[in-house]
C-alpha cells in the first residue's frame, strides 16, 4: 500500500468517523447541559433583539475600531479565502461528493448536496496564498500582543498549525513542488486529515457553536435588560 493509498483509503475512513462522530458527542453534551434555573424577573421578553446579537455582536462597536478593526478584518478575510478554497475548488468539491456516497446508501445525495458552481484553479491558488499569509500575520500578532500571548495555550497554537498545513501543503501540490507529486499529494490529504481529527475536540469547534452561543448571550441578555 503507497502512501497515497493510505491516505485515500483507511485513513480517509477514519478521519471522517472521527470528525462527525465527535463532533455529535460535543453537541450532543452541549445540548444535554442542565441549565441554571433564573429566579429573577425578567426586564424585557424580546428574544428577537437578543438572537439578532448573532449579527450585531459580529464586528466591533465604531468605538473599538481603532483598537480591533485591523485584527477583526484579517480574520474575516483569511476565514472567507479559507471557506472559498475548500468550498469552491473541484477537486474538493468532487472529494466531498465521494465521501458522501461512501456513507450513504444513496450515491447521488453526495452529488445533490455538494453541487455548485467552482473557481479556476488560478484564483483557488491566489485565495489561499491569501488566507496562508493572513494565518502568518495573525500568528506573529498573537506572539506580539502580550495580552494575547499570555491567554494562549496549546490548543491556539496546534490549531493554528493544522489549519495552516493543508494550505501549504495544497500550494505546494498544485505546483509540483517538494517532492514527487504522489508524495506531496499523500502529506496533503493526511495533513488534511489530522485537521479533521483535532477539529472536534480544539477551538476548532466554534464554528458550529459560535452562532448558537452568540444568539443565546443576545436572548439572557435582553432578559437582564441590557442593550444588544
Amino acid at each position: 500500500m503507497t502512501l497515497l493509498s493510505f491516505a485515500r483509503g483507511i485513513a480517509l475512513e477514519v478521519a471522517t468517523m472521527v470528525f462527525v462522530l465527535g463532533i455529535a458527542w460535543r453537541l450532543v453534551g452541549i445540548l444535554l447541559l442542565r441549565a441554571r434555573r433564573d429566579h429573577s424577573a425578567a426586564r424585557r421578553h424580546d428574544a428577537w433583539k437578543g438572537l439578532m446579537m448573532t449579527a450585531t455582536r459580529s464586528w466591533p462597536k465604531k468605538e473599538f475600531i481603532g483598537a480591533s478593526g485591523f485584527v477583526e478584518a484579517i480574520s474575516y478575510t483569511w476565514h472567507l479565502a479559507l471557506f472559498a478554497t475548500i468550498l469552491l475548488y473541484a477537486p474538493h468539491v468532487v472529494l466531498l461528493q465521494n465521501v458522501v456516497e461512501a456513507f450513504l446508501p444513496f450515491p447521488v445525495v453526495g452529488r445533490i448536496l455538494f453541487y455548485w458552481p467552482t473557481l479556476p484553479a488560478g484564483m483557488i491558488f491566489f485565495l489561499a496564498s491569501l488566507s496562508s499569509g493572513l494565518l502568518l500575520i495573525a500568528f506573529a500578532h498573537r506572539l506580539i500582543n502580550p495580552v494575547k500571548r499570555l491567554i494562549s495555550n496549546f490548543d491556539d497554537y496546534l490549531s493554528w498549525l493544522l489549519t495552516l498545513a493543508p494550505l501549504i501543503t495544497g500550494m505546494a501540490a498544485y505546483m509540483h513542488v517538494g517532492g514527487p507529486y504522489q508524495t506531496v499529494l499523500a502529506v496533503h490529504i493526511l495533513s488534511v486529515e489530522a485537521l479533521m481529527i483535532w477539529f472536534p475536540f480544539g477551538k476548532l469547534m466554534h464554528l458550529f457553536t459560535m452562532f448558537a452561543v452568540r444568539g443565546v448571550t443576545g436572548v439572557l441578555f435582553v432578559r437582564k435588560g441590557a442593550a444588544t
